[in-house]
């Protein structure tokens, strides 16, 4: 994300800092960490998980801490580079990636480590079963539903099963790091995992996303990776409704991936090309001006973790409105910050308020800016970091912090 001059209030009233990372660090005598995950950061269908680990992997680097992150194979990326000053290692496909991170991380092909970070994204790395030492597993919400939308049949059950039944026994004892308190319970609920075990630790917001000019037209925005689960469709159908009451109103949809050729079938069946754009995947300084020209951002997905488009928009003073799922009820505060919504005739007639109605845009957009206040990178990292370290600790020292936005 790109950064501009100043900082916001939320930046400038932290104490956290590189060195208060450090002091963690070295308290629990972690200097090395390692990270396991699916994709990396540059992987063309690379989402909100990826940003997540990538900014803290930076933040811990930043603060003197040796980061190894070991992912798939990036089309036209090397193996071996360098960002943020952490160290990338990208081999192995979509699914013998795991096998192969494994195996490495056993033969200690990636140097000694004092920590180990698990990022379960769908498929877990079973670290419980082969990793010594300090160990922290990343969830960021339970795949479930989105398993037969995203694989054939016979693999989506086996998914299922993995998630649900087969790989949750090993990690009872294993702690867990999650974005959202509605995340932890669906985890709790679906997962069998022990509450006890969860620690909370919301993402946070860069400080380039600051409020800007709006748009003079009634716009609304959507920011996903195009896949099935993010419901793009629903959207542009619900967009289609809410012209009859505001004619004037468009759509972007920010992102790419796999769902990008339906999407466009969709829009020209709805004849939506003239208030209806895909913009693909844009630069950061577009992100910025796109966030803060939209009246409202909008998301239909059917799973999260959190949602940081929408408080990435709320740092814009932009409010939301998005489906009544885990992640999306900690990101947004129900008819304050935007709304939330059950059916698609909520869905038509939150945007159709919220577009029609100057005065409570404005306001759930100035909640939306002063709840944005609260959520920052650096004490993402430093509270992820403190998970980790308690495990160097007897067990329940983790700082009670990290169980706190």
């Amino acid at each position: 994300m790109s950064e501009i001059s100043g900082s916001s209030p939320r930046e400038r009233s932290l104490s956290d800092a590189p060195d208060a990372i450090a002091a963690i660090a070295a308290r629990a005598e972690i200097r090395r960490i390692h990270l396991l995950a699916w994709r990396d950061l540059d992987d063309g269908d690379a989402g909100g998980s990826e940003v997540h680990a990538s900014t803290v992997a930076a933040h811990w680097a930043e603060a003197g801490l040796e980061i190894t992150m070991r992912t798939s194979a990036a089309p036209s990326f090397p193996a071996r580079s360098t960002r943020d000053g952490y160290a990338v290692v990208r081999r192995g496909g979509r699914y013998d990636v795991f096998p192969r991170a494994i195996l490495s991380e056993l033969a200690g092909r990636h140097g000694p480590r004092d920590g180990l970070v698990e990022i379960w994204n769908g498929v877990p790395f079973l670290s419980p079963l082969w990793a010594r030492g300090p160990r922290v597993t990343w969830i960021h919400h339970v795949h479930e539903d989105m398993w037969p939308m995203v694989l054939p049949a016979p693999l989506a059950r086996i998914g299922q099963l993995m998630e649900r039944r087969v790989a949750p026994p090993f990690y009872r004892r294993t702690p867990i790091v999650t974005l959202s308190e509605s995340s932890k319970d669906h985890i709790v609920n679906r997962m069998n995992l022990p509450a006890d075990n969860i620690h909370v630790v919301s993402p946070g917001i860069a400080n380039t996303f600051v409020p800007g000019v709006r748009a003079l037209t009634p716009s609304v925005l959507a920011v996903g990776r195009l896949m099935p689960p993010k419901a793009f469709p629903r959207l542009i159908a619900a967009m289609a409704r809410v012209r009859l009451a505001v004619p004037a109103a468009t759509l972007t949809i920010v992102g790419e991936g796999p769902e990008r050729a339906t999407l466009e079938t969709v829009i020209a069946d709805a004849d939506a090309h003239s208030w209806c754009t895909l913009a693909g995947r844009v630069s950061d300084t577009e992100l910025l001006k796109l966030y803060q020209q939209a009246w409202v951002v909008a998301s239909a997905s059917t799973a999260e973790g959190w949602g940081m488009s929408i408080t990435e928009a709320a740092a814009c003073a932009t409010p939301a409105v998005a489906t009544r799922i885990p992640g999306h009820r900690d990101a947004i505060v129900d008819a304050r910050t935007g709304y939330l919504i059950d059916t698609d005739d909520d869905m038509d007639r939150a945007l159709v308020q919220l577009l029609n109605d100057h005065d409570l845009r404005a306001r759930f957009g100035q909640a939306a800016l002063e709840q944005s206040h609260a959520y920052s990178w650096a004490r993402t990292a430093r509270r992820t970091l403190e998970v980790l370290a308690g495990t160097r600790r007897k067990p329940g020292a983790v700082s009670q912090e990290a169980g706190t936005p």
